[in-house]
């Protein structure tokens, strides 16, 4: 065994492949058609870093023949024997595919183990108690059997902070006490402790995660640790716990939108991370999905790699492990396309140019989740996120804790459609006005925390339809709640709403703009974000646009041809690399499930503010020299003829 060649650790390693099938009861012949040769070849066509593979999911059955757990019904041989030989082979990391929180069978067999309702009833998804035995009692003893029995270099643990529920069971309950000195745990949202025992069981998963790495760190160091979507927009706080990398699997319709939010939500952690793409895509309840192809998930791709993150493609396992072996075609394909731009996209660091804040305490005051951002809850922000692209500005998501210390180095802050604002955050956004700094508020109730510095004073008017034109001369309609201004100070207005789809008999201000101190403030009266979700519009864009430009007029890189281009400009080593990604696609109709092909954009103007004169400039990955370039006074200047999908322009000095 000593002789095999060597693996990467999950901190060196850029693109991997995910395989699971959830094995149920319905798995009677386990291996049958698993074959050495079989895997041997996928690895050969593909050639990834790292493999992760089943061991056991949600029903909580174990795809290997484990003495610890609860075994598959049936096997005819052991595929992870297999999985193991062939990536130790090959040189390629292997993870587990493993269910934490959620176990069916755990609960089933274990009842006193199960996280419950208030009832005290089991919760239906199979969640288990992270204040019980569970984790001491079965996942531990399975991660040292698997790391003993199989030598496997770490484990991807799926149903984790989603998977949470409130627990109302005994275990909880003494835990409560413990903490609280209270003998009853609140039963719904208008109890006057809800968030504090919403806050209470966050902290227990974060405690029974760090319990499960300190136990493995003991017994196998170097076994690597992430917990499914752990400090991610599914826990947007900062990583603390010592999880050795980040991940999440993004959900496969609209997977290029979600990417560029989710990239950005990891991109700020202190650990390596990486998202995984669903290799096919449907509507769940119909299970009616079809694999997407290779231009489909290299989208996808570009949009983390352009954030200086790894990727990895999620194909599913058939019920005895074996994989649809004509998948790999596509798997090879994506995985070349990401080849192509490692060297000048991993671990790149963003310049920072727009900061879109996460709000952290917003998201952790929904009365009804606690690590859950489903039903829309991102709608608006995802929705200022595209529409900042589409005007091919560089962004980033800080979340508050990422400004505490280094807020100023990004030239305008967009503070969205957040219900909730602390005083600490808030006047340290005003501080970085009043500093310089530009900060645009959007939405009625984001107006509502800011209206005194931004010079108005109104109220939220729901269920309006106004309309509103662009400095291009363009109106267009919106449905959505306003801040009706009823006076203002010194603000100027920008922009009006008006009644009719024509610029006369002007209501009230739809957008401000104030001198506070050495910066500006500024605001859309209106809950864009979630309208440029839901029903986008080119007037939408450009309304955005007018703000970006008014406040921040000059970003480092600024790019015209198209609104179809994402831009993002990072630091990589001494270079300057500015990523353009072609965004054309039906990513975001959910009535298209696969697409494979995208219209080539361009030409694209380039402009770039630098210190100095380039020695080269460089078209990555092809390795083109551009040498029809123009510095003056400081900007640099060449024209992209096209963009098909992602390209890279590398700046040497």
């Amino acid at each position: 065994m000593s002789n095999l060649p060597c693996r990467l650790k999950r901190s060196e390693s850029f693109v991997g492949l995910h395989f699971d099938f959830h094995a149920g009861d319905d798995c009677t012949h386990v291996g049958k058609t698993v074959t050495l040769s079989m895997l041997q070849k996928m690895l050969d066509r593909t050639k990834p870093d790292y493999v992760q593979c089943d061991c056991k999911g949600h029903p909580g059955f174990a795809s290997y023949p484990t003495k610890v757990g609860t075994p598959s019904p049936g096997f005819i041989k052991d595929q992870l024997q297999l999985w193991r030989q062939a990536t130790a082979e090959a040189g390629v990391s292997l993870y587990m595919h493993y269910s934490g929180v959620i176990d069916q069978q755990a609960v089933k067999q274990h009842p006193h183990w199960a996280s419950c309702q208030a009832d005290g009833t089991p919760h239906d998804n199979g969640s288990t108690s992270v204040f019980g035995p569970y984790v001491d009692a079965l996942l531990i003893p399975m991660f040292r059997e698997l790391v003993d029995d199989y030598q496997v270099d770490g484990v991807w643990i799926d149903g984790e902070c989603w998977g949470l529920k409130m627990d109302y069971s005994p275990h909880a309950l003494k835990a409560w006490k413990q903490a609280t000195g209270k003998e009853q745990m609140p039963q719904s949202p208008d109890d006057p402790d809800w968030l504090d025992y919403q806050a209470f069981q966050r902290q227990g998963f974060r405690d029974y995660v760090a319990h499960y790495i300190s136990q493995m760190r003991k017994t196998h160091p170097d076994f690597e640790i992430a917990s499914n979507w752990a400090y991610s927009g599914h826990m947007p706080e900062k990583a603390t716990l010592d999880v050795d990398f980040i991940s999440g699997d993004v959900t496969p319709t609209n997977g290029f939108n979600r990417a560029c939010l989710e990239a950005r939500i990891m991109q700020g952690q202190p650990r390596p991370w990486d998202l995984m793409a669903w290799g096919f895509n449907g509507r769940w309840a119909q299970k009616d999905s079809s694999p997407k192809s290779a231009v489909q998930l290299s989208q996808e791709a570009a949009a983390v790699l352009a954030m200086g993150g790894g990727f990895q493609v999620y194909y599913k396992q058939k019920r005895d492990g074996s994989i649809f072996e004509w998948e790999m075609g596509i798997a090879a394909k994506v995985i070349e396309f990401c080849r192509e731009r490692q060297a000048v996209c991993h671990r790149a660091t963003p310049v920072p140019q727009v900061g879109l804040i996460l709000s952290s305490e917003s998201y952790y005051r929904q009365p009804d989740s606690l690590f859950c951002p489903w039903g829309g809850f991102y709608d608006p922000m995802e929705g200022h996120l595209r529409n900042i692209l589409d005007n091919q500005y560089a962004v980033q998501t800080p979340m508050p804790w990422e400004l505490e210390e280094d807020i100023d180095r990004f030239k305008l802050l967009v503070f969205g459609e957040w219900l909730h604002l602390s005083d600490q955050f808030k006047a340290r956004l005003l501080e970085y006005v009043r500093q310089g700094g530009n900060l645009l508020i959007v939405g009625p109730d984001s107006v509502k925390h800011f209206a005194r510095e931004l010079g108005v004073t109104g109220k939220r008017i729901d269920g309006c339809t106004v309309y509103v034109q662009s400095k291009a001369g363009v109106m267009g309609n919106f449905q959505t709640p306003i801040f009706e201004v009823i006076d203002s100070q010194d603000a100027q207005v920008s922009h009006w709403f008006y009644p009719r789809c024509e610029p006369l008999d002007a209501m009230t201000p739809a957008c401000t703009i104030r001198q506070l101190g050495k910066g500006k403030i500024a605001a859309i009266h209106m809950d864009i974000g979630k309208r440029y979700t839901t029903a986008r519009t080119a007037v939408a864009r450009d309304l955005m646009g007018d703000m970006l430009r008014a406040l921040f007029p000059d970003p480092i890189v600024q790019v015209t041809g198209s609104h179809h281009v994402d831009v993002a400009v990072n630091q990589q080593g001494d270079d300057l690399m500015i990523n353009l990604i072609n965004a054309f696609g039906s990513h975001a109709d959910q009535n298209c499930y696969t697409y494979d092909e995208l219209p080539a954009i361009g030409p694209l103007q380039i402009k770039v503010q630098l210190d100095k004169s380039p020695s080269k400039v460089i078209r990555q990955p092809a390795g083109h020299l551009i040498t029809e370039t123009d510095f003056e006074q400081g900007v640099l200047s060449f024209c992209i003829e096209r963009v098909d999908l992602h390209e890279i322009i590398q700046i040497q000095f």
